[in-house]
Parts: C-alpha cells; structure tokens; sequence
C-alpha cells in the first residue's frame, strides 16, 4: 500500500552559467518525489524543468503543489505492487502535468522494481546495453572559453559530442560561434547545435545551410514548437539531421510529427513525455517510422537521469546518442554514491530499482524550507 508521498524542491548551484535561447541559469531546482509504502519499500522520482516558466508550463513549485494538493490524494492507500494501475487512475483524472506525472510513475517503478530485486530497466522490457554515450553541452557563449572546455573534456576522456545552445544572438554571430568550434575540434568530435525555437523559418534556412556545409552533424528544435509545418519543410529541404524538442509532448505529438516527416531525430525526454511509459511508446513509434533517437535531457539530478538512463537501455538502436550530463552541471551531488561517467559514456546503473540512492543529509542541507 502507498503510504506516503513527499516532494521536495532543491536549490543546486551550476559550476557556470548555463545560457539557453529562453534562459541562463545560475542554479538548478531539483524537484523530488519520495512514495513510501506499508513495506517498508520507497521509490524516488524527479520532476525537474527548467528556467522556471521560461521553457515550459510546469515549474518547480507548481509541480510540488500540485503533486501534493491534487495528485497525491488519488493515490494514498493504492496498491504499491500495481503501478500501472496507480498510473491509470493519475492519468485518467488530472489533465496536464506532465512532469509530476513522470516523477510519480518513475518512484512507483523503483519501488516496484527494489521490490523484486532486479534493475528497473528489466520493467521497460530488458537492456539492450550498459553504457550510453553522453554529449557535453557547451553554453558559456564565449567561443575560446567553449572550445578550451571542449578540449578539456577530450583529454580527460568524457565527452566528445557537444552540443551548442545558440539562438540568444544574432545568427550570423550564433554561425560564426559554432563553426569556429567545429573548426577547432574537427573529427576528433560531434558539434550539433540547440536552437531552442529562437529562429524564424527564413533564419533557419540561412543558417542551417551554412552549418550543413560546415560539418555541423544536428540541428536541434530550430523553430517553434507549434510550427511543426515549417519543421517538415526543413527536413526535406537540408541532409543535416533535424531534431525535435519542444515540439515533441509524449507519443501523440511523436505520431504527427512522424505522419508529417517533420523530425529525423528524436529527443526522447521522460518528463515532456509524462513518465517512462509514455517515453517508450515515443521511442516505438520513432523506431517504426525510422526516426533516429537521442536520451534528452532537462538537466536534472541524478534521480532524473538514472530514470532515463534505464529507458534507453532498452532501446535496439540509438544512432544519436544521450545528453544526460545533467549530475555534472551541479556543484553538489545528491546521491549516495554519483553516477559513474567513464570512457565518453554513462555506465547505467545495475542494483535494484533505479540502482542510485539519496543523501539524507544533502537532501536536508540543500531542500528549500
């Protein structure tokens, strides 16, 4: 039986700025979600966002009100063991709020799975593999600065796909920045680009001819994420991948933009998905219309990317790659143990459930009061 569900908001410093098109942050709220049950078993989730308001509907205190004033409730007193039923009843009665949804099924997932003693990834269907490459994101904005980190993570063997947040400057700036980058680390490296729907169709058209012609391997939500027809058209008008982001809410925007050709890779995100499930019905639909797919990020904590983590275990193919670097953004670390990145790539955790547990002390230091 479910007994209890706590949300708590963490207020995490970054080791930089983090500069998006929509917002640069300085400090990443954690939002976590403990469910205890009458076993003495619990589960972890997390729901983090980004920016506050500025990337999406959700923010972090909404999620907490919300999952404790109107979610909760539904499922105090349910079946711990039946999380597909606790799900349903969740999904059937609150509209919306994707991202509580997801923190909420990934906790009664890790209970379930600690509770038959096997990685929560056997869940979802079984992994395919242990690791998974993981792009680093360089945000500072300064070309010599990105490119010095960029060589650092090279020598130090963790990364070497990186992507580039543009879209704050004008974009011949924004071109010029990326393709002194590329130019810079040439095929010791992937360079792709996160536009995060800063250009208008004309502005992407300039601009993405020139990437393509520089090397640049993907170009990331160039548009808004409403229009998915000038996404179709820039599909089929460059060879460069186009990756679908923001557009991309849980299967049933999966499905339009499949039967529009309007992405050749996905980024499947758990928390714009609405929980795990959803992400791999995002991932079924990619596979049988022949989208790459690519483990996204929203720059959560370790709960959050061990959760993705599982998911893309399982997936049969994963031309693209991940970005869940979110633990190393943070200058503190809430787990017990952090998560093991070695050799350009994530080892996926093997215990039980989601295979990570939380500090206790970090989580009293760092919660909000």
């Amino acid at each position: 039986m479910i007994q209890t569900i706590d949300t708590f908001l963490l207020d995490v410093p970054t080791i930089r700025p983090h500069k998006l098109s929509v917002a640069t942050m300085n400090t990443q709220t954690l939002v976590l979600v403990r469910i205890r049950c009458a076993d003495g078993i619990q589960g972890w989730g997390e729901a983090t966002t980004i920016g506050g308001l500025n990337y999406g509907d959700e923010s972090p205190e909404s999620i907490k009100v919300n999952i404790d004033t109107h979610i909760a409730p539904l499922l105090l007193g349910m079946d711990a063991g039946a999380p597909a039923k606790a799900m349903a009843k969740v999904r059937r009665t609150i509209q919306g709020n994707r991202f509580a949804k997801c923190a909420l099924e990934t906790a009664l997932l890790d209970a379930q799975a600690r509770r038959l003693d096997v990685p929560l990834s056997e869940l979802l269907g079984g992994r395919v593999r242990d690791t998974l490459p993981v792009a680093w994101t360089l945000a500072s904005g300064d070309t010599a600065r990105d490119i010095a980190e960029a060589e650092h993570m090279l020598d130090i063997r963790r990364h070497r796909i990186f992507k580039l947040k543009i879209g704050l400057r004008e974009v011949d700036a924004d071109v010029a920045h990326v393709l002194a980058i590329k130019r810079a680390l040439g095929d010791r490296a992937s360079v792709r680009v996160d536009v995060n729907q800063a250009w208008s169709e004309a502005d992407a058209v300039r601009a993405i001819a020139r990437l393509q012609d520089g090397a640049i391997d993907l170009v990331e939500q160039p548009v808004k994420a409403r229009n998915t027809a000038a996404l179709a058209r820039l599909t089929r008008r460059f060879d460069v991948a186009i990756m679908a982001d923001e557009a991309l809410h849980g299967p049933d925007d999966a499905m339009l933009l499949a039967r529009m050709d309007a992405a050749g890779v996905y980024a499947v995100k758990i928390t714009q998905s609405g929980g795990l499930l959803p992400a791999l019905d995002v991932a079924a639909v990619a596979r049988l219309a022949g989208i790459g797919l690519y483990g996204g990020t929203m720059l959560e904590g370790g709960i959050g990317t061990a959760a993705t983590a599982h998911v893309c275990s399982t997936f049969a193919d994963l031309a693209w790659d991940t970005e869940l670097f979110g633990p190393l953004l943070l200058t503190e670390e809430v787990l017990s143990e952090p998560l093991v990145y070695r050799d350009f790539a994530l080892q996926v955790p093997t215990g039980p459930g989601l295979g990570v547990d939380i500090d206790t002390d970090k989580l009293r230091r760092l919660r909000r009061q």
